[in-house]
This record gives structure tokens, C-alpha cells and sequence, in this order.
């Protein structure tokens, strides 16, 4: 059996908490707990259980603070979500970024100012190769 990779891609769960914690800033269970019930109940222990577990899989790290624990993302928002598009880009599109992007055009509405910023981020790649 393989080892276990040092990071992995965060689960539906688990996005869910880095998107609390990037957004927020380094935070305990109870107050993490509170911004996820804005949305949908949830059970402190599941909670807690699910950070601990994200904690040895390194998407977080935390220190104590008190009795608690203070949680932080082990890596910025931006390397998770460069990690997660790789993940399908290469799982669900036989690594071609070209799909992601045709079949991402197909299924969005996009608004006029969303396509401007599509088209000048395509040109800024461009011209940094």
C-alpha cells in the first residue's frame, strides 16, 4: 500500500473550513463552528473531528491558545485551489486545460465583465511566456 501524500486535495467538508479560515483568519473550532451553521447546522464534535483530521493531512496547523486551539491553513488560498484545479484538470479533462476552460464556458452564464476579465487574464499569460 502506498504512503499516504504529505498534503492531499481538501474534501467538499474541508473546503468549506479553509474557505472560514482564509477568510477570517486564524480561528477556534467553536468560532469556525459559528460561521458554518450560518448556512447549515452542524455538530461541534464533527467539527472539531474534521479539523483535527485536517491537521494530519497538513491542510491546517494549530497552536494552543488557552484551552482551546487556534487553527490556521497550513497553505494560502491560492496554492489549495491551484492543487484542486491540477487535481481536475488532470482526474476529469486527461490534463488538458483547454477542456476545463471549453466545458467551464459551456455550463456558465457569464456576465459581460466576466468575460472581459477571462479575456485580460488570458492575454496577461500571454505576454509573462
Amino acid at each position: 500500500m502506498a504512503a499516504r501524500p504529505q498534503t492531499e486535495t481538501p474534501t467538499d467538508g474541508e473546503l468549506e473550513i479553509l474557505k472560514v479560515l482564509w477568510e477570517q483568519g486564524p480561528s477556534t473550532v467553536r468560532e469556525v463552528l459559528g460561521e458554518l451553521n450560518k448556512t447549515r447546522a452542524r455538530a461541534y464534535t464533527s467539527v472539531m473531528t474534521m479539523m483535527n483530521l485536517m491537521v494530519d493531512k497538513h491542510l491546517l496547523q494549530r497552536e494552543p491558545q488557552g484551552r482551546a486551539f487556534l487553527y490556521r491553513p497550513a497553505s494560502a488560498q491560492r496554492a489549495v485551489l491551484s492543487e484542486i484545479v491540477d487535481d481536475l484538470v488532470g482526474k476529469a479533462f486527461d490534463g488538458s486545460a483547454s477542456s476545463l476552460v471549453v466545458a467551464l464556458l459551456d455550463k456558465s452564464k457569464l456576465s459581460p465583465d466576466e468575460a472581459e476579465r477571462i479575456k485580460e487574464a488570458i492575454l496577461e499569460y500571454q505576454a509573462s511566456k
